[in-house]
């Protein structure tokens, strides 16, 4: 694997998820001191999305914020630019995105722009058809 990879929304997810399966090793990913981390605004925004609409966690978007910034100490976080747009508006000519696809498609986008094309995730389905990336299950 790459020492630069860019993690998904789902790893941030499962690392503050106790109970899942996958804790641990969205854990370990996170602070692999081995490895530079990157994630991209778009993926702030699904946690965020993800942790307040879900009832039964009950979480406040400031409380959501307090658990984010403890996970992404060590993780740079990537704007969308010209660049990153340019790259999206190819990808979705050539892959014609649907739906939430688009989503994973944009983040992919912005990856690229700044260099970095590993992924990990849980998700595989979400990226395998983007074939300038390399993906990393967790």
């Amino acid at each position: 694997m790459s020492n630069n990879v860019l993690i998904d929304t789902n790893v941030l997810i499962y690392a503050i998820d106790a109970d899942s399966k996958f804790h641990d090793s969205a854990w370990n990913i996170l602070f692999n001191s081995k490895l530079n981390l990157f994630t991209t605004l778009k993926n702030i925004s699904e946690f965020l999305v993800v942790l307040t609409r879900n009832v039964e966690i009950g979480l406040s978007s400031a409380e959501c914020l307090e658990l984010l910034n403890e996970l992404l100490r060590n993780v740079i976080i990537l704007y969308p630019n010209p660049k990153s747009f340019k790259i999206f508006q190819e990808l979705v000519q050539k892959y014609n995105p649907k739906g939430l696809w688009i989503h994973d498609v944009e983040i992919a986008s912005v990856g690229i722009a700044y260099g970095i094309t590993t992924i990990v995730t849980k998700n595989i389905s979400d990226f395998k058809r983007i074939k300038e990336i390399i993906i990393k299950e967790i």
